[in-house]
């Protein structure tokens, strides 16, 4: 990559700022741009004060400011169907994402996760676990912060865990982890990458450079990933909650082993994994895989197993009000996490659901909460009304409508509890019709129920 050439960034949120600070760092001159204004991005431009060559173009058409251009960079929100990148390619102009960018100046082992749900869990907790294997270790990438924002200052003797998307792998061309992971795949952001088979490919990305005795990690009990493995140029091992994979983390008369079938080396007990749900065991597998991968001794990985108490959005409880458990699953972004969500609640719950549209269908989420621990839901939100028509053809008839009020779904949600059961926010949508990301829909959701006073609800 060219030094003190003109680079142009598009998408100047976490990721666009931390990609021009990158750049700027190694001799770059920038040009920025955004949809949006100066004015809207005050806040986010902030760390860009002082920089010297920089070129603001914001509000402006991204694909007319490419003359001169050495190098586009773009964020993960901007697709590759994107005007500037058709024109960057025309021109023959390098175009690449935020996590290509980094990874081409980071330093150390690279640990990369992802698939569609479970991926920040996945990630936190491998990243613990190398944290107490005496690793200093870098948790990255569409957790939130940004790979850009670390990569100069990586070391040889690190590790960097990153959470990858599928937006991000959209963009890669080099990107070549030591060690990667797919957890899952299931029907989601179809909005933006059309059909499941461009959305297998995409995520199937992520160990296209890997070579060799590099592992990947694959999920045994998803017949996708079988299916993916046959593509791999690297080294497949395995992750499998119910199966006896050839190779890998499974689970053998109550504990967890890693290696091969009856030869395999005991790491923790699964009822002593401390985060809860069959799908946590599967991350957690997904972790005692990685782990066990780069030579992390296996008291190592069972402490952590034992100690790890989740991350925030993703069935974090709240509080207890009058014997109601309230429940974060903000993060529950799509169908199959929330069915994940719903698989976990032991006691009669409501949940509050709906947020804007992947383009996804919601007939399984109806059909799983007949006969389910949800008896009464909820729907808030731009998805409303499609989340009801799926709810009445499976036959769901508890539910209520908030429309377009937050604190109005969750007082009625109160209102509808018992002590003894469960509120449980797990949307099954993005958030974007009421809220900037997921973060601030949980956060909003826990200052609600914060404030919610004991005695009868209003």
């Amino acid at each position: 990559m060219n030094e003190n050439k003109l680079a142009l960034v598009v998408g100047m949120a976490r990721s666009g700022v931390a990609a021009a600070l990158l750049l700027a760092e190694k001799g770059y001159t920038l040009r920025l741009a955004d949809q949006k204004g100066k004015e809207q991005l005050a806040q986010a431009l902030e760390p860009l004060k002082g920089v010297k060559g920089v070129e603001y173009r914001l509000g402006e058409p991204a694909q007319d400011l490419l003359e001169g251009v050495e190098l586009v960079v773009i964020s993960p929100g901007v697709p590759i169907t994107h005007p500037v990148v058709k024109g960057a390619q025309a021109a023959g102009i390098p175009c690449i994402g935020e996590l290509e960018l980094a990874s081409r100046w980071a330093k150390g082992r690279l640990v990369a996760i992802t698939g569609t749900n479970g991926k920040t869990t996945t990630s936190t907790l491998t990243a613990q676990i190398f944290q107490n294997a005496g690793k200093l270790t870098h948790l990255v990438g569409n957790i939130g912060l940004p790979y850009a924002s670390v990569a100069l200052e990586t070391r040889e003797e690190d590790v960097t865990v990153c959470e990858v998307s599928s937006f991000q792998l959209e963009s890669i061309r080099q990107f070549r982890p030591d060690y990667s992971a797919i957890l899952n795949i299931t029907p989601d952001h179809l909005n933006r990458h059309g059909t499941m088979a461009e959305y297998i490919r995409l995520k199937g990305r992520i160990f296209e450079n890997q070579r060799g005795d590099q592992p990947v990690a694959l999920n045994y009990d998803d017949p996708i990933l079988r299916d993916m493995a046959a593509a791999a140029p690297c080294r497949v091992v395995w992750f499998s909650r119910t199966g006896r994979p050839p190779q890998g983390a499974f689970v053998q008369d109550g504990m967890i082993v890693y290696g091969q079938a009856g030869q395999a080396r005991p790491v923790c007990p699964a009822d002593q994994v401390r985060i809860p749900g069959p799908h946590n065991l599967e991350n957690a597998l997904a972790a005692t895989a990685l782990a066990m991968e780069a030579g992390v001794p296996a008291p190592v990985i069972r402490h952590t197993l034992r100690t790890f108490k989740g991350v925030e959005h993703r069935l974090e409880t709240v509080r207890q009000l009058d014997g109601v458990t309230y429940i974060n699953d903000s993060k529950g972004t799509n169908v199959d996490s929330t069915l994940k969500a719903i698989a976990s609640m032991t006691v009669p719950t409501v949940m509050i659901a709906g947020g804007s549209s992947k383009q996804v269908d919601m007939l399984p989420l109806a059909q799983a909460l007949v006969g389910s621990q949800v008896f009464h839901v909820v729907l808030c939100g731009a998805t409303s009304q499609e989340i009801a028509q799926a709810l009445d053809r499976a036959g769901y008839r508890d539910y209520s409508m908030a429309g377009m009020d937050f604190e109005k779904a969750v007082h009625m949600a109160r209102s509808l509890a018992a002590p003894g059961g469960n509120v449980l926010l797990s949307p099954a949508c993005a958030s974007f019709d009421l809220f900037k990301d997921y973060e601030q829909r949980g956060d909003t959701f826990k200052a609600i129920v914060g404030a919610l006073k004991s005695g009868a609800p209003d």
